[in-house]
Formats: C-alpha cells, sequence, structure tokens
C-alpha cells in the first residue's frame, strides 16, 4: 500500500476591515493557491452570500468527481485500445439543504460524451465507464451516489 498526500494552501481574502464582526461584515472570498499553479479563486454559493464570479466548495467537488472518472476513463481506454478523440462531461450534483443549515450531497451526475474513432470501439467505450468508477478515488471516497449517463459517439 501507497500513502500519497495532498497540500495546498486556502488563504482567505473577504476581511472587510472589520473581520467577522457579524455575519454580513466579511466576504466569503479566499485562495486556493500551491507553487507553480495559477491561484483559483474562491467563495460560498452565491445563496451563501458568496461571489458568483469565483469557484464554491460544492463546485469543486462535482469537477473533481468528474475529472477523477475521466483521468481514469483515458488512461483503461488508451489500456484497451478505444482510441478516445474527444471527451467531455457536463455533471450536475444535488445538495440537500436542511432547516438548521447544515447539509450534504445527495448524489452526482456525471453526462460524459466520449468520441471514439471507430464504431466497433462503441461497446468497450461504455463498458470503459463502469471500471472508471470502481476506480475512482474521489467516487470510493464520497458517501453519496455517483451516477453515469454516457453517451458515445464515433468520430466522422
Amino acid at each position: 500500500m501507497r500513502e500519497h498526500q495532498y497540500g495546498l494552501t486556502v488563504t482567505w481574502t473577504g476581511n472587510r476591515g472589520v473581520g467577522t464582526a457579524d455575519a454580513r461584515a466579511y466576504g466569503r472570498d479566499h485562495v486556493v493557491s500551491d507553487p507553480g499553479k495559477p491561484d483559483l479563486l474562491g467563495s460560498s454559493d452565491p445563496s451563501f452570500r458568496g461571489d458568483p464570479a469565483r469557484w464554491n466548495p460544492e463546485e469543486l467537488l462535482v469537477a473533481s468527481l468528474s475529472q477523477c472518472h475521466m483521468l481514469w476513463f483515458l488512461g483503461l481506454a488508451a489500456a484497451e485500445g478505444v482510441v478516445v478523440t474527444d471527451y467531455v462531461d457536463r455533471p450536475t450534483g444535488t445538495m440537500t439543504e436542511e432547516s438548521s443549515g447544515t447539509g450534504q450531497f445527495t448524489e452526482v451526475v456525471l453526462r460524459p460524451e466520449v468520441t471514439v474513432r471507430s464504431e466497433d470501439m462503441v461497446p468497450k467505450a461504455e463498458a470503459l465507464h463502469a471500471v472508471a468508477h470502481e476506480k475512482c478515488f474521489i467516487a470510493r471516497s464520497v458517501n453519496f451516489p455517483v451516477h453515469h449517463r454516457p453517451t458515445a459517439l464515433v468520430a466522422a
């Protein structure tokens, strides 16, 4: 067994001069950074007084699931001789907020649209989504279902 560690810095940038004097006094803006990488500008969801122009943690969770699935899928496709020429996903996540203000994700749906080089590759490409799901580190770590509604296309 190997262990991997991931480190980064999250810096709150939303102090408007009075800190957290009250719930409306401060911004939810922050920066996710790591040397050698572009900064990622974050905030909370606009429903929670966040900046809609910045990425929020909920969006990043959905993106993380989509990225992980895609990267596993592409690696598996290459190993299995399935030539992928295009891949796009438009995932959605559903979070339920409770009256207490807490909440949790109830599901994420991935919708990968994969273009393969030839018609004979379609069945294997379709089957590889289940394998990618089983291997995805992020999907294996969450406690809600991650569904897949893939589409396979053949390159023109």
